[in-house]
């Protein structure tokens, strides 16, 4: 069974390109609603060396929309729960899970620069633009997401490069802080987005402090908290798992 996972795989691409996806190491950021998502495509797609980072666990809001929360899995570690996930779909896949944040004080001791693809889909903003700048000053092929709250309509995803990203209000915020600071990415990049933005029709049922059963730097450090839905984040992360395996297979200038 193992070895035909990816037969189909191999029937679109070819052995060799096939290969060449399982060669790449990839590290993504953030396993939330688009993340989690992004994962699982990497992984069906043939990515064999992943490594996942997030900080948090599983809590009951999170059912709605993120890939490997469950009632059953309310309570765990998010990368722990979805490597469990992933490797159930390739247990020959090389899945490195990280429980911490990405901040200022631990981001060496990703070594991001021995990676080939570095993926950002966090939503703390400082942590982001810290993620962002130093991602661009590496050899790795880069790409983000912008936010994915508040959109329903998926023809209105779309992707661009960074600075050319219109109506999100993430990226506005991350273009203020690089124009700010003067301190501007090394090179561009695309991201995943959509202009579109809706108002919560509803009233929170629950306080930020019980969002996640677990008190951390990555929560707290969170956006406001706004509606979203799960065909809208899958959609984000599976665009992002998307420009990586496209990335791949494209023949290089």
């Amino acid at each position: 069974m193992k070895e035909g996972i990816f037969n189909r795989t191999e029937l679109l691409l070819g052995k060799e390109t096939t290969e060449d996806i399982a060669s790449k190491r990839v590290i993504l950021f953030g396993v939330g609603g688009v993340g989690s998502w992004c994962a699982e495509s990497l992984i069906r797609s043939g990515i064999h060396h992943l490594t996942i980072v997030d900080s948090d666990r599983i809590c009951t809001t999170n059912i709605n929309r993120q890939l490997m929360a469950t009632t059953e899995t309310v309570g765990q570690v998010k990368v722990e729960a979805l490597k469990k996930r992933l490797l159930s779909i390739n247990p020959e896949a090389e899945i490195t899970a990280i429980e911490k944040v990405y901040c200022a004080e631990t981001a060496d001791s990703f070594h991001i620069e021995t990676y080939d693809y570095i993926l950002d889909a966090i939503d703390s903003l400082d942590n982001k633009v810290l993620l962002i700048r130093r991602a661009c000053e590496t050899k790795a092929t880069f790409f983000a997401s912008m936010g994915a709250a508040l959109k329903m309509d998926p023809l209105k995803i779309d992707i661009a490069e960074f600075w050319k990203v219109k109506g999100c209000p993430l990226a506005k915020a991350l273009r203020q802080k690089f124009k700010k600071s003067k301190q501007f990415p090394a090179k561009k990049f695309k991201c995943v987005y959509s202009e579109e933005l809706l108002e919560n029709k509803g009233a929170a049922t629950f306080h930020e402090t019980t969002e996640t059963l677990a008190e951390n730097d990555w929560h707290a450090a969170k956006v406001h908290t706004n509606g979203t839905i799960a065909h809208t984040t899958a959609i984000f992360g599976f665009m992002l798992a998307g420009l990586v395996i496209q990335d791949i297979i494209q023949p290089k200038k």
